[in-house]
């Protein structure tokens, strides 16, 4: 029997062992064979207005999903090969060389990574088109893609996953050639080192965390501290907030536990003396990949989420700044669609000085403006008087805008008598900052008035043909042109960072996972001995799942408060409320995360009952 005979024996006998670990790496390459597609496509270049950005955020994300990736398999083969020393000593205490050894890993890994690339990419070339027409229909695209083979993406994806491969598959060498025959045998008996806890140090843990939440929850435009730092700033957040996790897992959790093991009234209930103490082993041996994985699911899910509520409010935000379907100056069109609503503007432009200098303002008459807001089903406001105005700003922000009272026109002062935040006519033709007057005062006004046209058309998402046909008049703004074009951006963007966390989520979850089926091996002996001295099954699967609940559930706990702080941050800066799409991000990703916890306890339990 050859060595590779040998490695596809073990591969095969293994297999239950290695199923997460391939899954997942099948995952990623058809998400990786998927984007790759997306940059080399040739439909996807035809679409004009936004192939420059899909080719650049796919460039980007295939080295995101590239790095992530390497180091995820990198990270897996590391805990396999602690696995198998044990293994290994004794192939060195039978007298093989070590570089048979060493082979005998290589080819293990290349059979795995070989069966990963072909069940990969042949699932790949039947997935990426179906997820390119989930990318289409996100982007409210009617473009047709059918059936395609790029051979760029094939030959790249295998290139890239062919290398990485390889360079998993040589660290098996590292663990004949670094150690020593004693060590082999003893490997699993190690742990990672951490200090000891104190509370000082959990203290500071609590300090350094709380110090980055208060920070990142800084207002940008009026924080001194965002003046002085600019650009260090979210390097500072990020830096604190992974120091904090750190002495979190280090230092917090187990001073926490330790108390909890030497309260007498609580430790000797049931099995919670045993499961304290096997949670402090864990934590304490597990506190780096703990820390990586809260500060990995808190990347993915602020990401997300914050992508999610952008898409969920894109078509709020055209019709926001575009509430009419078109607009354009000039005269009036025949229309062939569904028409709402059809108005003439006319609108005169001022000059007004102001505390940050002159602003040019639009003005148009109270009539206009009943006429228009009533169209949009505003509330009728009260008369103006012949001193008052209406002022429109959509832009307005009290944090950095100017609170206008009242403005100066021909010389006549005029009080400010209400102020909208939002706009009755497209901002692309008329101009944020409106003014509206009494019919009187706008006839008087010095200036030409400019007519302008306002029409609403039923599905104004499918009026592309008619834009497209209005766009030669001056001036002119599509809420069906702006809607496809923020829906082609979002969607892109969704699609992508939706994809990317899922593969995050799936490897943060296979690398608990691992971890938790690494320690089965060695907590097999002592739950036996449970089992001899009278403690019932029930009581032993009952500690299994609180230990297990733990450690999946402090770094998620702790990823979903970091985006929480986060995603509050980013949705202060926008002035939207994030409530509603972050929960449902969230939501999602926390039911995938249970079905590892699920999936991990049911493993675990079997190993070693």
């Amino acid at each position: 029997m050859t060595l590779f005979d040998l490695a596809k024996k073990n591969v095969a006998r293994n297999l239950s062992r290695y199923a997460l670990y391939v899954g997942t790496t099948i995952f990623s390459i058809i998400i990786y064979f998927t984007f790759a597609t997306l940059k080399h496509s040739d439909e996807i270049s035809g679409m004009a207005e936004t192939s420059g950005q899909i080719r650049s955020l796919m460039s980007a994300s295939t080295f995101i999903l590239l790095v992530f990736v390497a180091l995820f398999i990198a990270y897996s083969n590391a805990f396999f090969l602690k696995g198998r020393k044990r293994e290994v000593g004794l192939y060195l205490l039978l007298g093989v060389r070590k570089k048979q050894i060493g082979t005998l890993l290589l080819f293990e890994n290349l059979v795995i990574g070989a069966v990963s690339l072909l069940i990969g990419i042949g699932l790949g070339l039947l997935g990426s088109n179906a997820l390119l027409q989930l990318l289409l229909r996100l982007m409210n695209s009617d473009l047709s893609i059918g059936f395609t083979v790029s051979t760029s993406a094939l030959i790249e994806t295998t290139l890239v996953f062919v290398a990485i491969f390889l360079f998993t598959s040589f660290q098996g060498y590292r663990v004949i050639y670094r150690f020593k025959l004693i060590e082999l045998f003893h490997a699993d008996q190690k742990g990672e080192d951490v200090p000891e806890a104190s509370p000082f140090m959990a203290l500071l843990g609590v300090l350094v965390l709380g110090a980055a939440y208060w920070l990142a929850l800084q207002d940008l435009a009026t924080s001194p501290l965002w003046g002085y730092l600019t650009a260090a700033m979210p390097l500072l957040i990020i830096g604190l907030t992974i120091v904090g996790s750190g002495l979190l897992f280090h230092s917090v959790l187990i001073f926490i536990l330790g108390r909890l093991k030497a309260n007498e009234r609580w430790a000797w209930r049931r099995l919670n003396l045993l499961t304290t103490s096997q949670l402090l082993y864990r934590i304490r041996g597990n506190a780096k990949t703990l820390t990586l994985i809260s500060i990995i699911s808190s990347t993915a899910i602020t990401a997300g989420g914050a992508i999610f509520s952008v898409y969920y409010y894109a078509e709020q935000q055209v019709t926001s700044y575009a509430p009419y379907t078109f607009a354009w100056q000039g005269e009036t069109r025949d229309i062939d669609a569904d028409v709402l609503h059809q108005t003439t503007v006319l609108e005169k432009t001022v000059r007004v000085a102001g505390e940050m200098g002159e602003r040019e303002y639009g003005v148009i008459d109270e009539s206009t403006f009943r006429d228009v807001a009533s169209n949009l089903g505003w509330d009728t406001p009260e008369t103006l008087a012949s001193d008052q105005v209406y002022l429109i700003d959509p832009f307005y922000d009290e944090r950095f805008s100017e609170n206008v009272t009242a403005v100066e026109l021909d010389g006549v002062t005029h009080e400010v008598s209400s102020r909208y935040e939002e706009t009755p006519l497209n901002v692309m033709t008329f101009g944020g900052l409106l003014l509206v007057t009494p019919d009187d005062v706008f006839t008087a006004l010095p200036g030409e008035a400019l007519a302008y046209q306002a029409v609403s058309v039923a599905d104004y998402k499918e009026q592309t043909a008619l834009s497209e046909s209005l766009s030669i008049e001056a001036n002119f703004s599509s809420a069906t042109a702006l809607y496809s074009e923020s829906m082609a951006v979002h969607g892109a963007l969704l699609f992508v960072g939706s994809f990317l966390g899922l593969v995050f989520l799936v490897a943060t979850g296979s690398i608990i996972y691992f971890k938790t089926m690494t320690e089965a091996e060695e907590d097999r002996a002592k739950y036996a001995v449970l089992r001899k001295v009278g403690i019932s099954k029930r009581d032993v699967k009952r500690t299994i799942r609180q230990q297990i609940a733990v450690v999946f559930l402090a770094p998620f706990s702790l990823g979903i408060v970091h985006a929480s702080v986060a995603l509050v941050a980013f949705s202060r800066l926008l002035a939207m409320d994030f409530t509603v799409p972050v929960l449902v991000w969230m939501g999602v990703y926390s039911a995938i995360y249970a079905l590892y916890y699920v999936l991990t306890v049911r493993r675990f339990t079997k190993q070693v009952i």
